[in-house]
């Protein structure tokens, strides 16, 4: 079994800053690319920023500049720096991660969410 377990959530002041996190546990032989999420309400879940197993990144244009995706392999984990912060970023962000199992298959594994909310 593979859990994704975020952290990090809440609610911000527009402008201010959050760290959202994401770790691994369970058993599997490594992990590919990671990524996070959103999904606002009554609207489909967008990719924010992905990241892959050897750091190149990518970012949706609506927050390049201002988000930062990094990940610790030792930690199996990986963090979502958001900073200038604005209302529209309100949404919940789920983590994701291509697992590679034990018997060689990758599966695509999502953490629960956690809810971002930025006032004005």
């Amino acid at each position: 079994q593979v859990q994704l377990v975020e952290s990090g959530g809440g609610l911000v002041q527009a402008g201010g800053s959050l760290r959202l996190s994401c770790a691994a546990s369970g058993s599997f032989l490594s992990i590919n690319a990671m990524g996070w999420y959103r999904q606002a309400p009554g609207k489909q879940r967008e990719l924010v920023a992905v990241i892959s197993s050897y750091g190149s990144t990518n970012y949706a244009d609506s927050v390049k500049g201002r988000f930062t995706i990094s990940r610790d392999n030792a930690k199996k984990t990986v963090y979502l720096q958001m900073n200038s912060l604005k209302p529209e970023d309100t949404a919940v962000y789920y983590c994701n991660a291509g697992v590679v199992t034990q018997r060689f298959t990758t599966v695509d594994y999502w953490g629960q969410g956690t809810q971002v909310t930025v006032s004005s």
